[in-house]
């Protein structure tokens, strides 16, 4: 069975905002995490939290990336989708991805 995703902040409207090409890659790629594989092209990202991952993304239009936890059993977080600029990912990207990593945890603690 699939793992839900659970789109946190703007994460939905950024993924949607990407060119066809790029958008259709992410789908297919969260689809497979949804299912419990690893995507075709990732790296590890623990300076957004342990178990941060990020998937990579290349087109004709530029370099993607899409943030996300998966560690835990209730979901897939998508934390952050945006367009990489350079060849270091934005400080401003990590922190935005770590800021939602946070609250994802503190959502998690509150619960029990």
């Amino acid at each position: 069975m699939d793992k839900p995703i659970d789109w946190r902040g703007t994460a939905f409207d950024d993924l949607k905002a990407f060119p066809d090409d790029a958008r259709k890659q992410a789908g297919r790629e969260l689809r497979l995490v949804q299912r419990g594989f690893m995507p075709t092209d990732w790296k590890p990202f623990s300076q957004i939290g342990p178990g941060g991952r990020e998937v990579r993304i290349a087109c004709a239009d530029g370099w993607f990336r899409v943030m996300y936890v998966a560690k835990f059993e209730e979901a897939v977080y998508v934390l952050h989708c945006f367009q990489k600029r350079g060849r270091k990912t934005n400080k401003g990207d990590i922190e935005i991805a770590a800021t939602r990593y946070r609250a994802v945890i503190k959502e998690r603690s509150n619960r029990t």
